[in-house]
């Protein structure tokens, strides 16, 4: 019998949010949910990252709303979402009690599985999700962000990993978000893990260095129980390997993925003309789909590099991109080596920018980068360049433990404010995570109804 190797096609989330910056509204890919529910995918990833902030701010949507759309058509297929482990779905950290409901109402709304991760690839803030994903009856996915520095070794990823299953994960991913896992080392790695856990190994990977399709190929050697694609118009570049060329590569060496290729062009033919009109109106630049080798060197993820080149762009510094790039990584270093992830990329990116900008490193230093030095964000993978501390803290201490436990509950506040604008529990989670967009959001969606039942009531008489 041919080994199973699962197929997690992420067309929904990471691929869109990859290449046209999660700007993909529903109507998009409405009408080809019951086909992809065909497809004979594992899961769907249709959720969290930058989804939910952008169905706020861009889009007009409510994400819950959209998340519960999708579960309505896709009815055989796991729904996956990503989620920053106490950061939820925003860029700080929540209390445990927003946590909890989040995770809670994420599994009710129609997710199956949560992928779990965490910046900083400190477990201590993963802890809540996973256990309220157990509690709730969903699949708790813990994550191992991979990066290359002096302290991550296998022997500590292999320890991140064991740590994670006794936290009662399901499964594990090795999340490798700037596509830079060699294929040597996607087998070597995936080959440990394989031999200390006894829970499956996902493999996550980017084609932005082009090494996509060979690591996700020797990871699925090693044993890898699945890998993540994306449909093939819109996957290579910063996005991931094409569904329709792994599957045919993994089926001739005989693996079976049980997605049907067939019905994968059918989906694909859906999105041609999805793909053709973003970059036809500039919302997919050109840049996006091409390899990027210097991501080996810097390690700056393929929408991390974006931001870099927005940011200098808009203030005509475009010039200075070389070397905001050999900054980023002496920053990363003074920072205790943290992987190039959100918010960790947004944070190190930044500070790299102002150094170079201002001529002076850490003449100034973000609110962020202070709050990550006060302990706020947890545990520096290593310790923190003594120079920085002092810079950013002075003679303020760190915090010691967990800074999570001193963040007081949060719901209850938001439910007072919003009072009736909050027709749902899921209403105060959009508002506490995105409070500005959320807001916005709400009182344009009661006006609308109000309009509504104006004309109704015209229409009546």
């Amino acid at each position: 019998m041919n080994k199973k190797v699962h197929i997690t096609e992420v067309v929904l989330r990471d691929a869109n949010q990859s290449q046209i910056a999660t700007r993909m509204p529903r109507s998009d890919f409405e009408d080809i949910l019951e086909t992809m529910d065909q497809a004979g995918y594992y899961s769907m990833e249709v959720w969290g990252g930058a989804t939910f902030d952008s169905c706020l701010r861009y889009l007009d949507e409510d994400p819950w709303e959209r998340l519960r759309f999708i579960r309505s058509r896709v009815k055989k297929t796991k729904l996956q979402m990503l989620l920053r482990g106490q950061n939820i779905l925003g860029y700080k950290h929540y209390s445990d009690d927003t946590v909890r409901a989040f995770v809670r109402k994420s599994i009710e709304n129609g997710i199956d599985i949560i992928r779990i991760f965490d910046a900083l690839n400190d477990p201590q803030n993963m802890a809540t999700a996973i256990d309220e994903c157990i509690k709730a009856g969903g699949h708790a996915q813990g994550t191992i962000c991979y990066t290359i520095s002096p302290i991550h070794t296998f022997e500590n990823y292999v320890k991140l990993g064991k740590t994670l299953e006794k936290m009662g994960c399901h499964s594990i991913c090795i999340k490798d978000m700037a596509g830079i896992m060699s294929p040597q080392v996607a087998f070597e790695l995936v080959s440990a893990l394989k031999k200390e856990l006894t829970i499956p190994v996902y493999v996550h990977s980017h084609s932005t260095t082009g090494l996509g399709p060979l690591t996700l190929m020797k990871a699925v050697e090693a044993g890898a129980d699945g890998i993540d694609t994306a449909i093939s118009i819109f996957s290579g570049g910063t996005s991931h390997p094409a569904t329709e060329s792994m599957v045919y590569a993994l089926q001739e060496m005989g693996y079976d993925t049980g997605v049907n290729v067939k019905i994968c062009s059918k989906i694909n033919e859906h999105f041609k003309p999805v793909q053709a009109r973003f970059l036809k109106e500039g919302g997919l630049n050109p840049s996006v789909l091409t390899t990027k080798i210097e991501a080996l060197n810097y390690q700056i993820p393929g929408g991390m590099l974006s931001n870099l080149i927005s940011q200098l762009t808009a203030v005509d510094k475009l010039d200075k991109l070389d070397e905001v790039l050999v900054e980023t990584p002496i920053v990363r270093s003074d920072m205790g080596y943290p992987p190039l992830v959100t918010p960790m990329s947004q944070m190190v990116g930044v500070q790299a920018v102002t150094n170079v900008l201002t001529g002076s490193r850490y003449k100034n230093i973000s609110k962020e980068v202070k709050a990550y030095c006060r302990g706020e964000y947890g545990a520096s993978p290593a310790p923190i360049n003594k120079t920085l501390m002092m810079m950013a803290l002075g003679n303020e201490k760190p915090y010691e433990g967990r800074y999570d436990d001193t963040i007081e509950p949060e719901i209850p506040a938001a439910k007072k404010y919003l009072g009736d604008l909050a027709e749902s529990e899921e209403d105060v989670l959009s508002y506490v995570a995105f409070p500005q967009q959320a807001e916005k959001f709400l009182k344009e969606r009661r006006n609308k109804k109000a309009l509504k039942v104006t004309y109704t009531i015209q229409e009546a008489d």
